[in-house]
């Protein structure tokens, strides 16, 4: 499949597609799709990036049936995070086909908006995870008997979380007569086992892109535990990127990390797994809207982070596994743009480094520490905080106007606006931030005034 004409896919995909600014397949896209527009179990291995939300996207909105309201295609993933991107994308792609609804269910929220959307109106694609999909299910509130597709996205972090049972459970339950798409960045034992339980003659397919990508370049430095602290700051200050993740392999070490950063003047936040839903949300916000220079957090925290332009991640630990640590390097240099990855090796860690080698066919060098650092970035970006949201019927359209209008914003500064059910988050220039509060408290917004402050 060299185009995504050749697919053959509906009008109104190849006009979204063409909307999206989709030129051509990615080679997971390009193996994956055609057997799975013939309705072929897939077994994929490719790493986060590799387009493989559209690939089963686009396979998902192909076969759906809309002239009808059933639950047609369930989506798994790890975290609420992922499984609200992969929604979001599959709602793009579905852009100019009427009457699709696409439901993201997860937990960390309450259930009752969930089962009152699920009672108004039964979607056509479901997006979840799977504490929260086996809970619906055992509520008797997810109907399963029209199921045709269904997706385990990143199965390996699933299992990873401790998910084999929940997954093992909701598939039982499934009907027989489905399509079953297994995607995973790597294959441990529990999911072959689970691919010989539940699919039928899969067709594999295997990207080859656990070698480190050409596009991001990788330093290594020796640095002991005790020095890390001075290593980081160093590096953050002499590169000084707009934007930067940090990985630990311990929820306490985020605190830690972001807490020295953060003494040092570095705008820095932690994310991990003792937040509430809210507090990651507002995390996950100001780190993608640019208020939020540098992001510390673990590896399963940061499952399903989607940051447009990444420069540079730092790993503060190696991980055990090499494959995460190709997974966190991957996060940087997307889209054909250049990546930096940086990592801090102890002397207990380096006999990590041969397997990272092994994995990725390269043979890794090091690098020499900056003798100074220079001074903090302060973000150009600060988030205020607007609290109404889609259930106030409350558009980025109506809050764009209230910036540019009461508040004064030239467009160019405003930047990205986020709006959940309950509340919305807009990045404005740091300078005019006060003002533009001060401003937007005596004004109305869709006629009405809403409670506004910064973060």
């Amino acid at each position: 499949m060299k185009s995504f004409a050749d697919a053959a896919l509906p009008p109104a995909l190849l006009k979204a597609l063409d909307s999206l600014g989709y030129q051509r397949p990615t080679e997971v896209q390009a193996q994956s799709l055609p057997p799975m527009l013939a309705g072929r179990d897939v077994r994929v291995q490719a790493s986060t990036g590799s387009g493989k939300t559209a690939a089963f996207g686009l396979a998902l909105l192909s076969a759906l049936r809309t002239d009808t309201a059933e639950l047609q295609a369930l989506v798994l993933c790890p975290t609420r995070e992922l499984a609200d991107q992969v929604a979001r994308e599959l709602r793009g792609l579905a852009r100019f086909i009427p009457n699709v609804k696409i439901l993201s269910l997860c937990g960390g929220v309450s259930v009752r908006p969930q089962l009152a959307s699920l009672q108004a109106h039964e979607p056509h694609i479901v997006v979840g995870t799977p504490g929260r999909i086996e809970d619906l299910i055992k509520r008797q509130a997810l109907p399963l008997d029209r199921i045709h597709w269904v997706i385990l996205d990143e199965a390996d972090r699933m299992l990873d979380m401790g998910f084999i049972e929940p997954i093992g459970r909701i598939l039982g339950q499934l009907p027989r007569e489905r399509s079953t798409g297994l995607f995973s960045a790597t294959y441990a034992e529990e999911i072959r086992q689970i691919s010989r339980e539940f699919q039928h003659e899969p067709v594999e397919v295997e990207i080859a892109g656990q070698a480190a990508d050409v596009s991001i370049a990788q330093h290594f430095y020796k640095v002991e535990k005790q020095d890390k602290p001075a290593a980081l700051q160093a590096l953050l200050g002499e590169r000084a990127p707009s934007s930067c993740l940090v990985f630990c392999n311990t929820r306490i070490d985020t605190r830690d990390v972001a807490a020295r950063l953060q003494a040092a003047g570095f705008s820095a936040l932690a994310l991990h797994g003792e937040l509430d839903q809210r507090e990651r949300d507002e995390i996950v916000v100001q780190f993608g809207n640019g208020s939020c220079q540098v992001l510390v957090a673990t590896d399963v925290a940061s499952r399903g982070l989607h940051i447009e332009g990444l420069p540079m991640v730092i790993a503060y630990e190696l991980p055990t596994d090499p494959a995460v640590h190709v997974h966190r390097i991957g996060r940087t240099g997307r889209a054909g743009e250049s990546g930096l990855a940086c990592a801090l090796v102890s002397g207990r860690e380096q006999g990590r480094i041969q397997g990272i080698e092994a994995l990725t066919g390269m043979k890794l060098s090091w690098s020499a520490l900056p003798n100074r650092s220079g001074k903090p970035q302060r973000p150009a970006m600060k988030t205020l905080i607007i609290d109404a949201g889609r259930k106030d019927r409350l558009r980025p359209g109506d809050i764009l106007g209230a910036l540019t209008g009461a508040g004064g914003l030239r467009g160019d500064e405003v930047g990205k606006i986020d709006v959940f059910a309950t509340r919305a988050y807009v990045a404005v220039s740091r300078e005019r931030a006060p003002s533009v509060v001060r401003a937007l408290r005596q004004a109305q917004i869709k006629g009405r005034k809403f409670r506004i402050r910064d973060i």
